[in-house]
């Protein structure tokens, strides 16, 4: 079993499974909490409890994603955003890392035949729902910030099922292939800090 997961790990890039979330009526208060979360636009802070703890983690997830993406830089630079964005909506990074796999594969302009846009696959309306007219789904931050936050308001609406969030996420709520495969990507992900130890430090956080 552990090697099939791995097989499939490294087959994820070619074999993408981007859906569409469905557009949703919801509440004015929902609405609004959800905009208000997209234009929050203060300068990040590191989401790390420690400096010790991001060298470890950058290091670790860095060494997973080099073959995928190869610029150091950006990659340092996208798991910063990755962990920011997702522990600031209540998130494991590493959840999100793992649907960022499944969904686009961890290609930036990744379109969906349903239109879904980026790392994350946002699709558009979300735009005109909670966001501004000139938000850019292919924005690194940008996108982040949409599909975790609309991640968590699955979560929320189903009471904290993962698997029905990922369903709806992806616009097939009630079939157990995508939330299976998120599943089993993110155990690729999982982390433990003291595994990292022996890594080379990155750039500073």
């Amino acid at each position: 079993m552990r090697r099939l997961s791995a097989l499939l790990f490294c087959l994820m890039p070619a074999l993408t499974w981007a859906g569409a979330q469905q557009y949703e009526p919801m509440s004015a208060s929902v609405r609004a909490a959800l905009s208000g979360t997209i234009a929050d636009r203060r300068p990040p802070t590191s989401s790390f409890k420690d400096y010790g703890e991001a060298v470890d983690w950058l290091s670790a997830m860095s060494a997973r994603l080099e073959k995928r993406i190869p610029n150091r830089e950006y990659r340092l630079e996208l798991l910063r955003a990755i962990h920011y964005e997702a522990t600031r909506a209540g998130l494991d990074p590493q959840l999100v890392l793992g649907l960022i796999q499944v969904e686009s594969g961890f290609r930036k302009y990744a379109v969906s035949s349903a239109g879904a846009r980026g790392y994350m696959q946002v699709m558009p309306f979300w735009i005109k729902v909670i966001g501004q007219p000139n938000d850019n789904l292919f924005h690194m931050r940008t996108n982040l910030r949409y599909g975790c936050t609309i991640l968590r308001h699955y979560l929320d609406i189903e009471k904290g099922d993962l698997f029905r969030a990922l369903g709806r996420y992806n616009g097939s709520l009630g079939r157990a292939e995508y939330p299976n495969l998120v599943r089993s990507a993110w155990n690729q992900w999982r982390y433990e800090r003291q595994l990292a130890m022996s890594q080379p430090a990155p750039a500073k956080p």
